[in-house]
């Protein structure tokens, strides 16, 4: 045999193998005959085949046994008037962080409503998270780009979602003003367009700071260059939100229409004046059965600003994150809450609930995963920001169901507000942010460890929106 045709022979041989391997693991026609026999075309798959090809989905599988009945009376409730809407924008976060302190300024002033600026934040946000991505890029400007923490970066190189910490690093840094000082612009309520021309100047100067780096500048050249950059960013910002101001004249009239004398305040005396509460007695639970219970964990990059803090979090089960939560709105105190909303929402009627659709009995199949194996396969998530405001008992004293104070306007859901079942909080909640005086030692105690590093691609980086 000569040595071309031992090649070829071997060559052959490795094809055949190969083509056995990839036929193991394809669908070869005698599978798809198994597959589809197994589907059983009767009048029922019929009639479900009409329904379902020419029908909303969701609609279909509403439960109409739950749409009866529904009750949203609660027996605890915070002391909340209005309802804000944070339009075409990622910022729920925002919102629901200031929905938390809201209630607490227009007690304190004896008014009827009050809205702080969320677009004087957002603003702040939007600039301190460009400086984090170009900080993170010279940080990082010594790796390869494919390097998963720059692919990272880039690939996240800004957005408007976020969760409670950034919230309190913006305020701590740059105060607060009332929506009068700096109201809305189409740009902060409608934010991906603005987002998109910024993120796209931010890989441009990205690129443009690995190639400084890699021909050997300096930091301080880098940073020099970086600060030019920001430059851009502002002007950009400035014209799309509006300028923020460095202070403002401000008065208010309260509920029996007696006008206050005007002040003249900068947003960190304001910020001082009227929200009276330690941002940093506040504490940030998690409930994620896919990683130990009572630890300390930390998401890198999880924050807003290269100096600001990564969300840092205790996670607990929902059964011991609810105790803390009742003991706060039986006080008065709203919350910040984030879940996956999405899940069995029915938006119409302002309900979350597990029996809300019954997507099993439409198509005849069975969806069994529990929150932990939802989580490990991205089935779920935390995706949306709200104020937990209410609770209410049944007669033994058992919580049946939650309020949340949303932020999509009056007219969603139930003039704003979802009523939560309990069973869907145990399901779909993930992080509340609790004040340290309703939790037990033992927990609190939680916060001296040393908090467990997890990575920016983790599931639980998942900003709120």
């Amino acid at each position: 045999m000569t040595y071309k045709t031992t090649i070829f022979l071997l060559i052959l041989t490795f094809m055949v193998q190969l083509g056995k391997a990839q036929e193991k693991g394809a669908i070869t026609p005698d599978k798809l005959s198994k597959i589809r026999q197994s589907v059983e075309r009767d009048g029922d798959f019929k009639a479900r085949q009409n329904a379902i090809s020419n029908n909303s989905i969701k609609s279909l599988s509403l439960n109409r046994d739950n749409v009866k009945n529904i009750d949203h009376e609660f027996a605890y409730k915070v002391d909340v008037k209005g309802i804000t809407d944070q339009k075409s924008s990622g910022r729920c976060w925002m919102f629901t962080g200031l929905n938390v302190f809201r209630p607490k300024v227009i007690s304190q002033l004896g008014i009827s409503s009050f809205e702080f600026s969320t677009n004087y934040l957002y603003f702040w946000d939007q600039f301190e998270k460009s400086n984090l991505f170009l900080e993170g890029i010279i940080s990082t400007s010594d790796q390869p780009l494919d390097d998963r923490t720059v692919k990272w970066l880039f690939r996240n190189a800004i957005g408007d979602g976020g969760v409670w910490n950034l919230l309190v690093d913006l305020v701590e840094k740059y105060g607060m003003v009332p929506k009068d000082a700096m109201p809305e612009t189409y740009n902060s309520e409608k934010t991906s367009y603005l987002q998109q021309m910024v993120r796209r100047k931010l890989r441009e100067d990205g690129i443009v700071l690995r190639e400084m780096a890699a021909k050997g500048a300096k930091y301080q050249e880098l940073e020099n260059k970086k600060l030019e950059m920001l430059g851009d960013i502002y002007k950009m910002l400035a014209l799309g939100l509006g300028e923020p101001p460095q202070e403002f004249n401000w008065r208010y009239k309260d509920k029996d229409g007696k006008l206050s004398e005007e002040k003249t305040y900068t947003p960190m005396s304001f910020y001082k004046e009227f929200v009276t509460v330690d941002l940093n007695d506040y504490v940030l639970l998690m409930d994620d059965p896919s990683r130990e219970y009572n630890k300390l964990y930390e998401i890198e990059y999880d924050r807003n600003m290269w100096d600001g803090r990564n969300w840092k979090f205790i996670n607990l089960p929902s059964s011991q994150i609810k105790e803390y939560a009742k003991k706060s709105i039986m006080d008065n105190e709203a919350m910040y809450f984030s879940c996956d909303v999405g899940k069995q929402l029915n938006k119409d009627e302002g309900t979350l609930d597990i029996h809300n659709y019954d997507y099993e009995s439409l198509f005849d199949v069975k969806f069994g995963m529990d929150k932990k194996q939802r989580i490990q396969t991205s089935e779920s998530g935390s995706s949306h920001g709200m104020a937990l405001v209410g609770v209410d008992v049944d007669a033994s004293g058992k919580i049946t169901k939650w309020l949340l104070e949303n932020s999509w306007g009056a007219s969603s859901g139930h003039n704003g507000y979802l009523t939560m079942t309990d069973e869907w909080f145990d399901n779909y909640m993930f992080r509340v942010v609790v004040l340290k005086k309703y939790m037990d030692e033992k927990t609190l105690k939680i916060l001296d460890q040393k908090p467990i590093m997890l990575p920016p691609w983790d599931p639980m980086f998942t900003p709120d929106n």
